[in-house]
Formats: C-alpha cells, sequence, structure tokens
C-alpha cells in the first residue's frame, strides 16, 4: 500500500514563503513513475487542485492561484514531492493534501488515487 505523509505547514503572515513537503512509501514501488502532487481545501469550499508534475520534472501542471508563486517539484532520492509557496495570501489558508497517481490527468481531474492526510497551512493578515 501506498502511504504519503505531508510536514512542513504551519502559521505564517501574509507575504511569508512557507515550503511543504510530503514522503512517499510503498513496498516495492518505485515512484519516478508516479505523477505527485497537491491539492487544498479551505473552511467551506471544495478540495482543489494546486500543482504536480511527473516523476522525470519534465510535465508540470498549476492551478492558476499557483502559477507565479508556488513551486513544485521532486526530490526522486527522497520519493519526496514539494511545494514552496512564496507571497502567501490569506486566501492560502487551507488543509494542503499529497496526493498520487500513475496518471496525470488523474491528479487535474481530482481524482488521484493515493491521498496523505494533510498538513494544515494558516496565513494571517
Amino acid at each position: 500500500q501506498v502511504q504519503l505523509v505531508e510536514s512542513g505547514g504551519g502559521l505564517v503572515q501574509a507575504g511569508d514563503s512557507l515550503r511543504l513537503s510530503c514522503a512517499a512509501s510503498g513496498p516495492g514501488r518505485d515512484f519516478t513513475k508516479y505523477f505527485m502532487g497537491w491539492f487544498r481545501q479551505a473552511p467551506g469550499k471544495e478540495r482543489e487542485f494546486v500543482a504536480a508534475n511527473s516523476g522525470d520534472g519534465r510535465i508540470t501542471y498549476y492551478s492558476d492561484s499557483a502559477k507565479g508563486r508556488f513551486t513544485v517539484s521532486r526530490d526522486d532520492a527522497k520519493d519526496t514531492v514539494l511545494l514552496q509557496m512564496n507571497s502567501l495570501e490569506s486566501e492560502d489558508t487551507a488543509i494542503y493534501y499529497c496526493a498520487a497517481d500513475i496518471l496525470g490527468q488523474n491528479l487535474k481531474g481530482g481524482i488521484p488515487l493515493y491521498w496523505g492526510r494533510g498538513t494544515q497551512v494558516t496565513v494571517s493578515s
């Protein structure tokens, strides 16, 4: 079974930066073959896609709200996906979930096979 464990959330001020990390594990899995990425869910709102990339980093997807401020990257040696978030705004306050799937379109479509439990990011204005 695949496990995804997020870390790096916290309370920051508007304009600050934060880096989230998600470590993947699973017997016999080659995570370089998986798309991995991030979703978020703000209070009272539906979960939304944020960013994802392929195992080799050649294919990257971003939501409109993430473009220009967030960067998704991989550390394949550690089976980890990172989300660097800059110029944070109060609207970025949400629980951020890591996700993984063999197919990139499943992440973009909001139906990845594997989910983490989430990490809270709170941005105070």
